[in-house]
C-alpha cells in the first residue's frame, strides 16, 4: 500500500488463545479441528447465508463457499418461553450452565471428535476477564438478576457524541449504552498517512477493503492470531469481503435519488418548460459496469475482448493456468508456521498472483511463443476455492503457428520419455493427466450421461492434424507409454494438453490449446463473459409481462448468482484484477445533437446545470473539433482515433498521442434507440466529419436522417432494397430476367412482405405480358386489364417457380392466379423430363455410341440390359477422373431420352450436377432431409407429382455417390420401397423399389463430410459400409480418356506419367507403406521454388500475361487458384483484384442475430453489429465486398436451378448496381447467359458459435481464388495450389490435380503449379509435401 496506510500493530492473544492455534497437543488439535464450532458457541450474531457443505464439494481440502447475500442477526436479549439460549443470550441467560447450553446448541456441528467442555470452560473465562463487549453484557445478566422485572434495552454504539444513557422516568424501558471503540477495529474516520494527504487525493479517510487488505498482511513484532486460525481464517476472509461488498451496494442502492444523469437536451427543454425540479428529471442506474461481477461489468468487458479481436485478428493461443498449492514458495511458508497451504487462502493468491504477472512477462516481454500483440485473462476460482486463470494470446500475424508441424512445436499432448526427459515426465504425470474417466469409471466427478464432459479419453492420432474448420487433432501417438496414477493405468489419451517449456517452469496445471476464429469466439464468450447467460436471463426475464411493469433489483440478482470462497475474497480484497486486458481499450460516447450525458446533484437547480459551458462540450463533440484541427485525423474513424491521438478530459480536447497506443470502442446502442443506434452503425464508417450532416452525407448525398444514411449503404435489413433493386435492374434487362430475379427472392426466403414488393414493382415484372399475349393470339390490337396482366404474370411466376418444388401457393401472402385461360400439363416435374427434343437426342447419342470405348461400351449394355428386363439393379461406376464416367452418363441419358423414357440424372453437389444434363441436387431431387439419420425418409407422398415422375423413371444416375451419407441413399430406398409398392408390389422387396440406379464416383475423393468425425466415423458413413452395397454391382473404368487426344507421342507420354503418378497419390501407394500420412515427394517441374513475394509468384504463374487477357472469357473460365484457408483466398483475390483497372465498388452487409435463438434478445445486445461485421464464416460472403467489372465470381448459394445458378456456379460481372448485380455465365448451360443477383438472408452453418447470425448480402465471392472444397466439381485447365499449410485429407490432393471425375482438369504438370511452403522441406531428394490419404478400408473395400 506503499505507506498510505498506518495502523496500530495487533497485541498478543491470550496465553490459553495462543497455545491453542499453536501447539501441537491433542488439546489443541481438537480446538482446531473444530474451531468454527467453539467460534459459533461464543458469537454474538448469527451468520444468514447459504454454505455449500463440504460434503457437496467432494473430498479433500475445507473449502468455505458462501452463496448469496450474508447478513449477521441479533435476536432479543433474553429467549422466548420454550426455547433455547443462543448467540448474545448465552452470556446472560442461565449462566450457572453456560458450558453445557454451549456444547448442546453448537457441539453436534463439530467436524470430528467431541466439543470438549473444558476447552469451552477456559475459553469463557478467558473471555470474561478480557473482551470488552463479554463484560458488557454480563454486566446485564447482573442487572435482570437484580432487577428481574425491569425492561431493558442494549444499545451499542459506534461514536456517541451526545448523552443518550438516561431518559424520562416515567418510560418503563431503560437502556444500557455502550459507546464501542477500539484502536484495532476499523471505523469510518480512520485517516490514511500523512505521506498520503500531502498528495493531491481527494479521499482521506481510510476504505474498509484497505483496512482488510491491511490486516491480512504479516509483520514482525505484531500477533498473527488470525492468520493462524485455519478454517476459522477462511470464514474471516469472507466474512470481510462480504462486509465490504455490501457496503458499496448499499450504498449504490441509498443513492439513486442524489446522483443522476440525463441528457443535456431534455435538461434544456425542462428550463423552458418552467419545471426546474431536479427529482423530475433523469435516469435511475441500480448497479453500475464499474461494479466487479455485476451484468454491466461483464458486459462492458466483453465487448472490449471483442474489441480487441477486432483490432488483433482472434486469438492464437488459449491458455489455462492453474494454482498449484504444492508450489515450493508456499509449503516453505506454511511449514515454517505449522499449516497446510490450503490453511492459508491469502497467501495462495498472492503467489499465484505473482506467477500469473511472470506468466504475462514471459509471453509479452520475453516472447515464449513470439510477438504478443494483444493479451487477455479473467481470473477465476474453482468449486475447491483455488484461482485459475484463462489467458487468450494474440500473436503477431509473422509468428503464428498454423500448421501441424508449428502446433507441434509449441503444444504436446504425450508422455514423454522417463528416461530421456525424466522431470518433465514426472511433470506431465502430476499436473497434466486427466483423472480416469468414460467407460467403468461412472464415478468421476466429470461424468454426465455415461459421458466425460471434458471428452476424455480423446482418441490416438499419429500426427497433428487441422480439419477443414481449423480445429486441430493433436499427436497421441499409441506407443505404449503410459502412467499409473491411483491404480489406473493412463496412457497419451488421457493428457490434457501443455507446453514443455511452460510446465517445467511453473510446476503446475498449465494447459495450451491452438485457436481458430470460432473456437476463439466460444472461449471469449465463455469465460470472458462467464456467468452472463444466468444474469442475462434474470434481466431479461423481469421486463413487462402482461402490460405490467416489475421492478428490476439488479442488486439482488446479483446476490442470488454469487459464491464465494476464501480465495476469491482474498483476492478481490487484495484489490488484484479479475480480468486484464493489453492493449488498453478507450470506450468512446456519443451522441444526437444536443444529447450529450451529464451528471448532476438531486439537489442542484437544472437552469445552473444548463448554464454551465463545460457540460455542452462532449468527448464525441471534441472529435468534430480534432477532424477539424488535425488533418491526420481525416484518416480515422472515431473508434480509430485512440489509437494515434488522446482524450484531455481537464481540456476537454484530442490532442496528438506522443507514445503508446490505445484501440477505442463506442459504446453500445441497443437497436431499439432509434436514430443513435443508426448514427452508431455510421460511425464505424465514417471518417475525418466535422458535424453530423457530414455523418449522413454519403455519396456527396445529404440524408435526412441516419436510417436512411445507412440503407443506403445496404446496412438495413428493408425490403425497400428489393423494391428498388428491381427498379434499377428493370433498365438493364427485360421482364423475363425481372421475374426469375423475383423468384430468386422468393425461393431465398429473404423478402418479409412478398406482397409489399409486388405490389410496388409488378409494372416492371409484367412488362412483356401484353405483347406475349398479343403475339400468342396473333391479336395486335388486344387489350388487357392491369388485372388481368397482373394475373398472366402470375402464372409466368408460378411456372418458374415449380421447378424448384414451390409455388405462389407456399407464401400465403401472395395472390394465387387464376391458371384456367391457359393450357397446362398437370405434373410440370413430369413434363419437364419428357420435353427433350427427341430428334436432336436421336443423332447425339448415335454420334456417342461411335466414340465409346469397349469397356465403356460394355457397361452401356450392361445397364441398357437391366432396364429392358424391367427387374431393376444397383451399380456402382468405379473410375478415375477422365476416365469417362461423365461420357457413359450423356449416351445413356440421350438414349433412353431419345425414346420419350425418363433419366433422372443427380449429383451430390451442386456444382457437380451443373456437368449432367438435366442435373439436379439428389436432396432437392429426392426432398432428401438435410439432417439426414439412420431412420430418415424422403419427403415423399403419395399423389405427388415427384411421386409420379418416380414412377415413370427408367433410370436414376447418382454422380459423386461416394461423397454423400450412406443414409441418405437408405432414406430413398426406404421410401421408394414404400410408395412404389402400391404399383407393383415386388417393390417393397427389392432395391430402390425396382428401380434402375447407377453410382458413379471415386472413393479417393472427399468422403462423407463428418463434423468432428474420426477416421473411422467417416469409413461408417461411407456408401460401401450401407446395406445396400451388397446389392451393387461393381463397374469399372480404367483408361484415361484424356491419352485418346491427337498429340505427339512426347506430350501423351508426360500426360501419362503425370497421370500414373496423382493416381499413386491417391491409391497412397506413394512413399511406401502408410497408414494415412506420409511425405510425398513433387515434381520439380510443378513447384514454384524461388520467390520474394509468394502471393506475386503464384498469380503470376497462373495469370500469366493478366493486363492482356481482362476481356478474355476463355482466359477466366480456365483457371484458378486453390488455397486450404479463406484467409488466403481472401489475400490472392485482394491482391489479383488490386491489379484490375477498374472502379472498385464496395458492399456491406447487414448481420443480425437469427430471429430463431431463442435468447435473441439477450444475444443483440451482447454481439453488436460490428461484432457479427468481423465474423468470417465458410459458405457466406464476408461484411464487405468488393468488386469490379470484369471479375469473376462464384455463387455461394443455389438461385435458380433452371439457369444453372448453383452453389459453385462462376460468372463474370458485366454491372454493379446499387441493389443489384447483372453477370454472365461461365459454367454449366447456357454460358453467356445473363442473369441477375439480389442480396439474400444466409446462415452459415458453422455449430461451433455460441450463436446464431445471417447475413444479407450478395451471395457471391470473388474466384480469382477458391477454397480447395470449394474447387470440386469446376473445371479448370490452368491451377495453382498456394499451400502455406498441410491441408490434404482422404486423397484431396490427388483429386486436386484431377484424378476425379468430379475434380477440376489438369491436362499436364505445365498447367499446374504449386507454391508450398513451411511444410516443404528441402533436401538432396528435392522437395516433399505432407499427405493424408484416403483412409484404408474405404481404398480396399469398395473393390471386394
Amino acid at each position: 500500500m506503499q505507506g498510505k496506510v498506518q495502523l496500530p500493530l495487533l497485541k498478543d492473544p491470550p496465553q490459553l488463545l495462543k497455545n491453542l492455534l499453536t501447539n501441537h497437543s491433542a488439546y489443541s488439535s481438537n480446538f482446531l479441528r473444530n474451531i468454527r464450532s467453539y467460534n459459533m458457541m461464543f458469537s454474538f450474531t448469527s451468520m444468514g447465508g447459504k454454505l455449500e457443505s463440504p460434503s457437496s464439494i467432494g473430498n479433500g481440502p475445507y473449502v468455505y463457499r458462501l452463496h448469496g447475500q450474508k447478513l449477521h442477526l441479533m435476536g432479543s436479549l433474553l429467549p422466548t418461553s420454550g426455547s433455547t439460549p443462543k448467540f448474545a443470550q448465552l452470556y446472560i441467560y442461565d449462566t450457572d450452565n453456560g458450558i453445557s447450553n454451549r456444547i448442546n446448541s453448537y457441539g453436534g456441528r463439530g467436524i470430528s471428535g467431541q466439543i470438549d467442555p473444558v476447552i469451552v470452560g477456559e475459553i469463557t473465562s478467558m473471555l470474561d476477564s478480557c473482551n470488552p463487549l463479554v463484560q458488557v453484557f454480563r454486566s446485564v445478566k447482573e442487572r435482570v438478576g437484580t432487577s428481574p422485572s425491569e425492561s431493558l434495552k442494549l444499545r451499542l454504539v459506534k461514536d456517541r457524541k451526545t448523552d443518550v444513557g438516561d431518559i424520562d422516568s416515567l418510560q418503563s424501558t431503560r437502556d444500557i449504552v455502550v459507546e464501542m471503540q477500539s484502536d484495532d477495529g476499523y471505523r469510518e474516520n480512520i485517516q490514511l498517512s500523512e505521506l498520503s494527504l500531502r498528495s493531491s487525493r481527494r479521499r482521506q479517510n481510510l476504505s474498509m477493503r484497505e483496512y482488510f487488505s491491511f490486516r491480512l498482511q504479516e509483520r514482525l513484532n505484531e500477533a498473527h492470531t488470525i492468520l493462524l486460525a485455519r478454517n476459522l481464517l477462511h470464514q474471516f476472509i469472507v466474512d470481510a469481503f462480504t462486509m465490504i461488498e455490501s457496503q458499496r451496494l448499499s450504498w449504490f442502492r441509498c443513492n439513486q435519488d442524489k446522483l443522476r444523469t440525463d441528457i443535456f437536451k431534455g435538461l434544456a427543454d425542462a428550463v423552458i418548460r418552467g419545471d426546474v425540479n431536479p427529482s423530475s428529471q433523469g435516469k435511475r442506474i441500480i448497479l453500475p459496469s464499474s461494479f466487479t461481477g455485476g451484468f454491466r461489468y461483464k458486459f462492458q468487458n466483453f465487448h472490449d475482448a471483442m474489441t480487441i479481436c477486432q483490432k488483433r485478428g482472434y486469438p492464437n493461443l488459449f491458455i489455462t493456468f492453474t494454482c498449484n498449492p504444492k508450489w515450493q514458495e508456499i509449503e516453505q511458508f506454511t511449514n515454517q508456521r505449522g499449516l497446510k497451504p490450503t490453511d492459508r487462502p491469502d497467501i495462495l493468491c498472492r503467489v499465484f498472483k505473482i506467477k500469473l504477472d511472470q506468466l504475462v512477462d514471459d509471453l509479452m516481454k520475453d516472447k515464449y511463443f513470439g510477438r504478443v500483440i494483444g493479451l487477455i485473462y479473467t481470473v477465476e476460482f474453482q468449486k475447491r476455492g483455488l484461482p485459475h486463470a484463462h489467458i487468450v494470446v494474440f500473436l503477431h500475424p509473422e509468428d503464428t503457428y498454423n500448421t501441424p508441424n508449428g502446433i507441434d512445436y509449441i503444444i504436446s499432448a504425450e508422455i514423454p520419455d522417463s528416461s530421456t526427459y525424466p522431470t518433465l515426465h514426472e511433470d506431465v504425470k502430476n499436473f497434466m493427466l486427466h483423472e480416469p474417466c468414460g467407460v467403468g469409471f461412472d464415478s468421476s466427478p466429470y461424468m454426465r450421461d455415461e459421458k466425460c464432459t471434458k471428452h476424455f479419453p480423446k482418441k490416438f492420432v499419429d500426427k497433428t492434424v487441422i480439419d477443414e474448420e481449423g480445429f486441430p487433432q493433436y499427436k497421441r501417438r499409441d506407443n505404449g507409454v503410459s502412467v499409473e496414477k491411483n491404480g489406473v493405468p493412463l496412457d497419451n489419451r488421457f493428457v490434457v494438453s501443455y507446453n514443455d517449456r511452460l510446465l517445467s517452469k511453473y510446476k503446475a496445471h498449465i494447459n495450451v490449446e491452438y485457436c481458430n476464429q470460432h473456437k476463439s469466439i466460444k472461449y471469449l464468450f465463455k469465460y470472458v463473459n462467464k456467468g452472463e447467460d444466468k444474469v442475462t436471463a434474470a434481466f431479461y426475464s423481469n421486463g413487462n409481462q402482461d402490460g405490467q411493469v416489475n421492478d428490476v433489483d439488479e442488486i439482488k440478482m446479483y446476490y442470488d448468482c454469487r459464491y464465494v470462497s476464501a480465495c476469491e475474497a482474498a483476492w478481490r480484497i487484495f484489490s488484484f484484477h479479475i480480468q486484464y486486458r493489453t492493449p488498453s481499450v478507450e470506450r468512446l460516447s456519443f451522441h444526437l445533437p444536443g444529447e450529450q450525458s451529464i451528471v448532476f446533484r438531486d439537489d442542484e437547480p437544472i437552469d445552473s446545470v444548463v448554464q454551465r459551458n463545460s457540460h455542452r462540450i462532449s468527448m464525441f463533440l471534441a472529435w468534430f473539433e480534432a477532424n477539424k484541427k488535425y488533418p491526420e485525423a481525416k484518416l480515422l474513424t472515431y473508434s480509430d482515433f485512440p489509437s494515434q491521438f488522446t482524450y484531455k478530459s481537464d481540456s476537454q480536447e484530442w490532442t496528438p498521442r506522443k507514445r503508446g497506443s490505445s484501440i477505442g470502442r463506442l459504446f453500445y446502442v441497443p437497436p431499439g434507440s432509434g436514430e443513435l443506434y443508426y448514427m452508431r452503425i455510421l460511425l464505424n464508417i465514417c471518417k475525418g466529419v466535422t458535424s453530423y450532416q457530414d455523418i449522413r452525407t454519403i455519396d456527396e448525398i445529404l440524408y435526412p436522417t441516419f436510417k436512411d444514411a445507412c440503407y443506403s449503404l445496404g446496412l438495413l435489413d428493408d425490403d425497400r432494397e428489393y423494391i428498388d433493386g428491381i427498379i434499377e435492374a428493370s433498365s438493364w434487362g427485360s421482364a423475363i430476367f425481372l421475374r426469375r430475379l423475383f423468384v430468386t427472392l422468393l425461393f431465398s426466403n429473404s423478402l418479409t412482405n412478398p406482397l409489399l414488393v409486388w405490389e410496388k414493382t409488378w409494372q416492371h415484372l409484367s412488362e412483356d405480358i401484353l405483347h406475349r399475349q398479343r403475339s400468342i393470339l396473333n391479336h395486335e390490337g388486344l387489350q388487357l386489364s392491369d388485372n388481368e396482366i397482373q394475373n398472366y404474370a402470375l402464372i409466368e411466376i408460378n411456372k418458374l417457380l415449380l421447378p424448384t418444388g414451390r409455388s405462389l401457393k407456399d407464401y400465403p401472402s401472395m395472390p394465387i392466379p387464376d391458371d384456367s385461360v391457359v393450357v397446362h400439363r398437370t405434373n410440370r416435374l413430369l413434363l419437364d423430363e419428357l420435353s427433350y427434343d427427341k430428334a436432336s437426342l436421336c443423332t447425339e447419342h448415335e454420334q456417342l455410341m461411335t466414340k465409346l470405348t469397349e469397356e465403356q461400351t460394355n457397361i452401356y449394355h450392361t445397364i441398357i440390359d437391366a432396364i429392358d428386363l424391367n427387374l431393376g439393379g444397383v451399380f456402382f461406376l468405379y473410375g478415375f477422373g477422365g476416365s469417362g464416367k461423365t461420357f457413359v452418363w450423356n449416351t445413356l441419358s440421350t438414349g433412353l431420352r431419345c425414346k420419350g423414357n425418363v433419366v433422372l440424372n443427380v449429383a451430390s453437389s451442386g456444382i457437380a450436377s451443373l456437368l449432367l444434363l438435366g442435373g439436379r441436387t439428389a436432396h432437392s431431387r429426392f426432398c432428401i432431409p438435410i439432417d439426414i439419420s439412420e431412420v430418415s425418409i424422403c419427403n415423399i407422398k403419395q399423389g405427388s407429382d415427384l411421386l409420379e415422375l418416380l414412377s415413370e423413371t427408367k433410370l436414376i444416375i447418382w454422380d459423386e455417390a461416394p461423397m454423400a451419407n450412406k443414409y441418405c441413399f437408405e432414406a430413398l430406398d426406404r421410401t421408394m420401397r414404400d410408395v412404389l409398392r402400391f404399383s407393383n408390389p415386388l417393390s417393397k422387396n427389392l432395391p430402390f423399389g425396382g428401380k434402375v440406379v447407377v453410382f458413379g464416383g471415386d472413393f479417393r475423393q472427399i468422403l462423407p463430410v463428418i463434423p468432428k468425425g474420426s477416421r473411422q466415423d467417416i469409413v461408417n458413413a461411407a456408401l460401401n459400409s450401407s446395406y445396400l452395397w451388397s446389392h451393387c454391382k461393381v463397374l469399372t473404368l480404367t483408361r484415361n480418356m484424356r491419352l485418346q487426344v491427337e498429340s505427339s507421342q512426347e506430350d501423351l507420354d508426360e500426360i501419362r506419367s503425370f497421370s500414373n503418378w496423382i493416381l499413386a497419390v491417391g491409391n497412397g501407394t506413394v512413399g511406401g507403406n502408410n497408414d494415412g500420412f506420409v511425405e510425398i515427394e513433387i515434381p520439380d517441374d510443378i513447384l514454384i521454388k524461388e520467390a520474394l513475394d509468394l502471393i506475386s509468384a503464384i498469380v503470376d504463374s497462373t495469370y500469366p500475361s493478366f493486363a492482356e487477357n481482362l476481356n478474355s472469357i476463355t482466359y477466366l473460365q480456365e483457371r484458378a487458384i486453390l488455397c486450404p484457408t479463406l484467409e488466403d483466398v481472401d489475400a490472392i483475390n485482394d491482391c489479383i483484384l488490386s491489379m484490375l483497372p477498374r472502379d472498385e465498388v464496395s458492399y456491406m452487409s447487414f448481420d443480425s442475430i437469427c430471429k430463431s435463438d431463442m435468447n435473441v434478445q439477450s444475444l443483440e445486445d451482447i454481439y453488436t453489429p460490428k461484432i457479427l461485421n468481423s465474423l468470417r464464416c465458410s459458405g457466406v460472403p464476408n461484411h464487405v465486398l468488393k468488386l469490379k467489372v470484369g471479375t469473376p465470381i462464384m455463387l455461394l448459394r443455389n438461385l435458380d436451378r433452371s439457369m444453372s445458378l448453383c452453389n459453385g456456379s462462376r460468372l463474370i460481372v458485366t454491372q454493379l448496381g446499387k441493389h443489384v448485380i447483372e453477370a454472365k455465365k461461365i459454367t454449366g448451360e447456357k454460358i453467356g447467359e445473363k442473369v441477375f443477383i439480389p442480396r439474400t438472408v444466409m446462415t452459415p452453418s458453422n455449430s461451433s458459435l455460441p450463436f446464431k447470425f445471417q447475413r444479407r448480402q450478395f451471395p457471391i465471392c470473388l474466384s480469382f481464388a477458391m477454397t480447395i472444397n470449394k474447387s470440386q466439381g469446376q473445371s479448370l485447365s490452368t491451377v495453382g495450389l498456394y499451400l502455406p499449410k498441410p491441408v490434404f485429407t482422404n486423397g484431396q490432393f490427388g483429386e486436386d490435380f484431377g484424378i476425379q471425375n468430379w475434380g477440376f482438369r489438369s491436362w499436364s504438370a505445365d498447367s499446374t503449379k504449386i507454391r508450398s511452403f513451411n511444410h516443404v522441406k528441402a533436401d538432396a531428394a528435392g522437395y516433399s509435401i505432407q499427405d493424408s490419404v484416403i483412409a484404408a478400408r474405404v481404398a480396399s473395400d469398395w473393390t471386394n
